[in-house]
Order: structure tokens, then sequence, then C-alpha cells
């Protein structure tokens, strides 16, 4: 019996026998060309960008009713990566300048992207890099002339597991005429598309493995453990029969949390709490809707304005706006302002201003400090906003405030935004305007924010990062990133507190909010608003329906006044256990 450690994807227990799953390009040719042979070099390869995206088209076209909407989404980025000039038009420069034939150019190319991507900091836009890979694997594929779907028997068993090197958005597709239990892959981090995916398929998922694909034998018995993330490989029976009992728990407990789509949000004695979720895709307002979610916490409004090579005009970014506003039916629309930087680089900024020229881009120009020196960009997705306010009940939020000064000067852009429209007599709605809270300097000086804005909403995976020093993808440091340490502690009880004596809404947006783990120590600080990735929201909405508000805030008095790390777990575990 093996057992390997990955990333939990998809929740869920799955017991069943392995189906290895063969991908990957053979071998790729190199030859060289003469120069009256490079023409149609140059046109074999656009034909090839063209048959995959026809491929991807049709692939599009192609998903079921009933699929996750991050489908058509990812699908809808790998058609973006492809005609980006990276891959559909660098290769044949290569091509061009080293008289070489298209499949070995992009392979030369491909690596180059491949390094560009291990050198970025962010985990989000890192893990990008297996959507250009799995883009520009399906363009070798059709180079070489060989099949580029994900070709499974016909006659899989019931209990079938998929054990992949790594899964696209596009193989997902077929996941619907199949008999797929659960799925791992050697490939992927907890951000990576196929993480996503697996979590929205409902399907029991385990990625990031390593070589587990190298390990196991076809029709072996593997257990998909989705929610610990482990793979355990030819299981003894006393491990099969802990696992089946697991299994039984775990369905259980999702028929009953299904049923509390409806249910009214509140504590054991009568706290209404609100539950709102965060997403970056107009796509997703079904899935919140289907989950009885109160309205969208936090719209990343900036993967609008990246894999682009111009700025979003205001007409495009106001009909995106609008499109979601109506969609919400009356629900809060929460849009944070344009927060690039750090890695999120636009191709559009060139080369002179790359944000992350800076010797340290994390504390450089990036959040709003980046849309104070773009006061067009800034002004323009403002005006948007506020015409789309028109349709519904928008609030505007403003990222990585850390003083004062910085939020008045973002107010006066945003009056500057409103006489605009003034004066071309266009009509715009009223909205609410709020800031995160993300660096320490804003959750000391809170008090001084709260005077100028309606609420606040704290961003619990920056603020911990920026507090404790510690980047929590580093894995030389990872293990000091904690969440519920003293001083993050100390820090949200003084901003929640302060919110609600000045009677302004305070939320938690970051994973904080969608990890049932510390729902009850948020609970006992005060908080009454949570936003989180929809796949969290019934399992919070549980955890809160079986809380006792004003028990929890005198429980809670012992982590507040701690002040030793060592001891964090031990507390914590004694308030998630109290009656």
């Amino acid at each position: 019996m093996i057992v390997l450690h990955g990333y939990a994807a998809g929740k869920g227990i799955a017991i069943g026998r392995a189906h290895l799953v063969v991908r990957g390009v053979s071998e790729v040719p190199q030859s060289s060309l003469k120069i009256e042979e490079i023409p149609n070099e140059i046109a074999r390869f656009e034909a090839a960008v063209k048959t995959t995206r026809k491929q991807l088209e049709q692939l599009r076209g192609a998903i079921p009713e009933n699929a996750p909407t991050e489908l058509g989404a990812f699908i809808s980025l790998h058609l973006m990566l492809l005609t980006d000039a990276t891959l559909s038009r660098e290769p044949i420069d290569i091509l061009e300048e080293q008289a070489i034939n298209a499949e070995w150019a992009l392979k030369i190319q491909t690596e180059r992207l491949s390094q560009q991507f291990d050198e970025i900091d962010d985990e989000y836009l890192r893990q990008r890099k297996q959507d250009m890979l799995q883009v520009a694997e399906r363009l070798q594929r059709n180079l070489i002339g060989q099949s580029t779907e994900l070709n499974l028997e016909a006659t899989l068993l019931d209990d079938t597991i998929l054990i992949a090197h790594d899964l696209s958005p596009a193989d997902t597709v077929y996941f619907k005429d199949q008999r797929v239990e659960g799925f791992v892959t050697d490939m992927g981090g907890p951000t990576s598309h196929t993480a996503i995916l697996g979590r929205s398929l409902n399907i029991p998922s385990v990625i990031g493995l390593g070589n587990a694909r190298r390990l196991i034998s076809e029709h072996e018995w593997v257990i998909v453990d989705g929610i610990g993330g482990v793979l355990i490989i030819d299981p003894d029976e006393l491990v099969l029969t802990e696992y089946r009992r697991r299994q039984k728990e775990y369905r259980t407990h999702q028929r009953a949390l299904n049923k509390l789509k409806k249910t009214a949000t509140e504590t054991l004695d009568g706290e209404q709490i609100e539950l709102l979720a965060n997403i970056e895709n107009v796509d997703d307002v079904k899935a919140i809707h289907n989950l009885g979610a109160d309205g969208i916490g936090l719209f990343r409004s900036e993967f609008l304005f990246l894999n682009r090579d111009t700025l979003p005009n205001e007409a495009e970014q106001y009909e995106i706006y609008s499109e979601l506003v109506k969609k919400m039916k009356g629900k809060p629309l929460n849009i944070r302002t344009v927060d690039l930087g750090v890695d999120k680089n636009p191709r559009w900024f060139g080369n002179n201003s790359t944000p992350n020229a800076a010797l340290n881009p994390a504390l450089g120009l990036t959040g709003i400090r980046l849309c104070h020196a773009e006061p067009i960009m800034f002004r323009t997705q403002m005006r948007a906003i506020l015409r789309a306010a028109v349709y519904g009940k928008v609030k505007i939020m403003f990222p990585m405030i850390a003083s004062l000064s910085e939020l008045k000067q973002s107010l006066v852009h945003l009056e500057t935004a409103k006489k605009q429209l003034i004066e071309r007599g266009e009509t715009f709605g009223d909205v609410e305007i709020g800031c995160m809270i993300e660096i320490p300097s804003a959750a000391l000086t809170v008090s001084s924010l709260l005077k100028w804005v309606d609420f606040v909403s704290i961003g619990s995976n920056d603020l911990v990062q920026y507090t404790l020093a510690v980047d929590r993808n580093d894995d030389s440091v990872s293990y000091l990133y904690q969440p519920a340490h003293p001083a993050i502690i100390k820090l949200l009880a003084h901003i929640i507190r302060t919110a609600n004596r000045m009677g302004k809404t305070v939320s938690v947006c970051g994973e904080m909010a969608g990890d049932t783990q510390y729902t009850r120590l948020l609970l006992g600080l005060g908080l009454r608003t949570f936003s989180m990735n929809p796949s969290n929201l019934l399992s919070v909405k549980d955890a809160i329906l079986h809380a006792h508000a004003d028990k929890l805030e005198s429980d809670v008095v012992k982590l507040v006044r701690n002040e030793d790390p060592d001891k964090v777990d031990v507390l914590l575990k004694k308030l998630n256990e109290a009656a």
C-alpha cells in the first residue's frame, strides 16, 4: 500500500479501479529548412492554429447544460491564449530566424514561456502555465498529426478513477459521456484550473501528486480522498473498510447540505448572517443563485484587463458590469476596482512602465497605487460602474488602501468620474463605497477610514502575508503562514469591533471566510458578513446554523488574549468542539 499526498480539489471520497490516461506529445521532429521552404512551413503552422481554434470552439459549443459555468470560461481562456502573439506569432518568428520546422519552433517557444511562468511569484498566475502548456500541446499535436481528444475506453468500469499527468478544461467535456468516479493528476496546484474544475464538477479529485501515474498499474484499486488530499494505492482490506465508512458518511452529509440552499442563514440565537460569493466571471452568477447566496461580495474586475493587448474601453466594461447587475436580480454586487501589479501585469502596460519592474513588486506600484498612477484607466472604470448601477444595487471597493490620504485621493477620482458623466449627460446610479483592509497600517487606522466609506472588507490572505511577512507560496517559509496567528486575531478583532461600533458593515473576503475551521472564531469576533468561493457556501452555512453567536463572543476571549502562536491550534480546536 502506497500513500501519496497532494492538493484536495473536488471534495469527496472515491474508491475504484485505476484507468491510466495516455497523453502527451510523441517525440517532436526537428529539421532545418531551405529558404524557399519557409513560406509553406509558416502556412502549415497557421493552418494548425486555425484547426486548434476550430476544435476549441466546437468543444465550447458541446458543453452540456448541467456542466459547471467555469468550464466554458476556461475553454474561452484557452482560445484567448491561442490567439495571443506569444503562441500564434512568435513561433513563426523563430521559424523564420532559425530556418527550422514549425514543430521545433513551437517547442522552443513553449520552453521559453514555461520558464517565464516559473519566475512568477503569484500562485494564481503561475498556475496559468498549465493552461498555456495545454494549449501548446493541442497545437503541437495538430502539427504532428496526433489525436487531440481524450480517448477513454467506451467500456469503462462503473468505479473508474482516471489517473493522468494532467487534464485540461477541454478534457472534462468528455466526462459527461463516461462513468468517472474520480480523478488524480501529477500536475496542478490549489489555484490551477484543474483544481477549480475538480471542485465545480463535484468529482472527488487530488492533484499535484508528482509521479502518481508511474506508481499505478491499470485496473489497480485506489482510493481518492478529496477531503484530505490523499491518494492510496492498493489499499488493504482494513483501509478499504474505513474509507467506505467515510464515503457513506460524507455522502449523507452532502445530501443534508444541499437541503440548506433555501434555508435562512442565522445562528441558534437568531443572529442573521450574510453569505456572499467571490467571482471573476459573469457566468458564475447562475451558480450563485442556485446556492442561495445573498449577493456578490467580490467581483475581481482585473480579469477584464488581462490577456489582451489594449485596455478595455468604457463601453466594453459597461456592457459587462450592467449584465452582471441585471443577472443579480436586485442582490448586491460588490465590484473591486482593478487590482493589478505584482504579477498581474497586462501586456498593454509596455516594457517601460511594467509595475513588476520594481525590486519588490509586492511593495511597489500595485493595487490602488497603480490606479492613481493611471487616472484615465481608473476613471474610465468608475464611469462604467456608475452607469451600470442604474440597474441594481452596486458597491465599489478600492483595493490595497494603506492610508486615509490614499482613500481620499480615490474618492476625488470618483467625484471626477461623476462630473464627467454629468457633463456628458449620462445617467448613473447611487453606489456604496468601501475599501479593502489588507495592510496593517489600514487595519490599525480603520476608524479614520470608516468615517469616509460605507463599509470595509478584510482581505485576509494579504493581511496575513503583509502582517507576518510570509509568502505562503514559498515552500521554505510557508509553514509560518498562520491565519489564526495571535497578531492576526488581534487585528481582526480590532477591525470588526471598530466597524460594528461605528455602525458600518464589515466582511471577510479571504480564504478564512470560506474555511469552516475559522467560522466560529469569526462569529465570536462579531463578524456578520462572510464572502467566499461559492463552493464553500453551504458548508459555512451549516457551521453557522449550529453556532450560538452570543456564547462564541465570550468563548473567543482566550484566543484574542493569547500571544503564543504555538497555543493557537489547541485553543481553536477547543472553540470548534465546544457545544
